[in-house]
């Protein structure tokens, strides 16, 4: 089953093609005077705008503006403007450029619109870094997308950096590609640049791109090496831990703790967590006779470290509790002691009368009850009768 899928999913891949991103650039021209600005050109992945000029000029001003009005601009002496990473304006939504020669009514103003068919590009796009250097990628196909659109997605970890195709895509069960994993990911000060392309045989497909910052999705470790040390004069404990492991981060106070502490006997009990940002606490509610529960879990504070809470550590316990030693031992005399009780019960009840053991105490006959007591009664006699022989004479005339 596994070679047909495999075999399936290859040829769907060698009949798509791949497309570059699908993008119009549509320039407006002036009403009064044809402009010498031509040829813009915009390099997406760099955030550099580029023309020709029929005239030298010695400053251009160029602008750039999303669909939300927000904009920036920049001065430059070359027909070449490279904006700021921190611009971080997704492309997939449409940019608006414009070229201007100060001091003159000359300018040039294009339109980057993305291009293929509407509601082909992906949907629901997420990402989250997990286990300090794993990335796991995922998202949706577009509602309209053709049925054979395959998507494919890059990323750009700074702006000096190569973008790199996923290596490692996850599948659906058309053998679409729905998501991907990277490995050995950093996480670095500046937005990772992400862009989904995709490619069909019969349409263009719209691309989606995205700037994340990567410490925002990077679910924390654990604290490590949590530990709990008991005094009994003065009564309490002293937590300490380590703080969680991050690719980029090694400042310890750029945490905040969140400390769980509950007693087994009553692990039904709300209390409000207590937070600290250093990596000690001291538990003063310590009570000998009961038993603990432990765990730590970490966020980011003040610095470039996510803000949610991270994993909780693994329970630890600590505390004497109960010493449920003598409770065993009665039991188990009481338990003894009725059962020996049983056992003899049914010895004495299988092998001996307790009448023979405890015989009856015999009474005095008292006369004069007995006298009233007693029924008198006359007693039938059948009394014999004796035999004799009867004769008759008869007399004739």
């Amino acid at each position: 089953m596994f070679d047909t899928l495999g075999l399936i999913c290859m040829i769907l891949w060698c009949m798509t093609l791949f497309h570059p991103l699908h993008a119009d650039i549509q320039c407006m021209e002036s009403d009064t005077q044809e402009s010498p600005i031509t040829n813009v050109n915009v390099n997406w992945r760099k955030m550099e705008l580029s023309w020709e000029s029929s005239r030298n000029f010695s400053e251009y001003r160029c602008i750039i503006m999303d669909r939300g009005m927000e904009y920036i601009d920049t001065e430059v002496d070359s027909p070449l403007c490279s904006f700021p990473v921190e611009l971080y304006m997704p492309m997939h939504k449409g940019l608006t450029f414009v070229i201007e020669v100060p001091n003159t009514n000359i300018s040039k103003q294009c339109s980057f619109l993305p291009g293929g068919m509407k509601g082909s590009a992906i949907e629901n796009f997420s990402c989250v870094i997990y286990n300090i250097f794993l990335m796991n990628c995922t998202w949706q196909a577009g509602r309209d997308a053709p049925a054979d659109t395959q998507y494919f997605l890059y990323w750009q970890n700074s702006k000096d950096e190569e973008e790199m195709e996923c290596e490692l895509y996850i599948k659906d069960e058309n053998c679409r590609n729905v998501g991907c994993i990277f490995q050995n990911v950093s996480i670095g000060i500046e937005k990772a640049y992400f862009l989904v392309n995709g490619s069909s045989k019969d349409s263009l497909i719209q691309f989606y791109d995205e700037y994340i910052d990567l410490y925002k999705i990077e679910i924390l470790t654990a604290p490590l090496n949590v530990t709990a040390h008991c005094t009994r004069d003065p009564m309490g404990c002293i937590i300490m831990w380590h703080p969680p492991l991050t690719s980029h981060v090694e400042n310890t106070k750029c945490f905040q703790y969140e400390i769980s502490i509950q007693n087994k006997d009553e692990p039904t009990e709300e209390k409000k967590l207590p937070r600290v940002r250093s990596d000690r606490y001291e538990f003063q509610n310590y009570n000998e006779k009961k038993r603990y529960t432990l765990k730590i879990r970490a966020r980011g504070k003040n610095c470039l470290v996510n803000s949610n809470w991270g994993e909780w550590s693994e329970p630890i316990e600590f505390g004497q509790g109960k010493d449920y030693f003598i409770f065993v031992i009665l039991f188990l005399i009481a338990l003894g002691t009725i059962s020996i009780t049983l056992l003899l019960y049914c010895l004495f009840k299988r092998y001996c009368s307790f009448k023979n053991l405890f015989p009856p105490i015999p009474q005095p006959r008292d006369k004069f009850s007995a006298l009233a007591d007693e029924d008198i009664q006359t007693e039938y006699v059948n009394l014999t009768t004796k035999s004799h022989t009867e004769k008759i004479t008869t007399i004739e005339e």
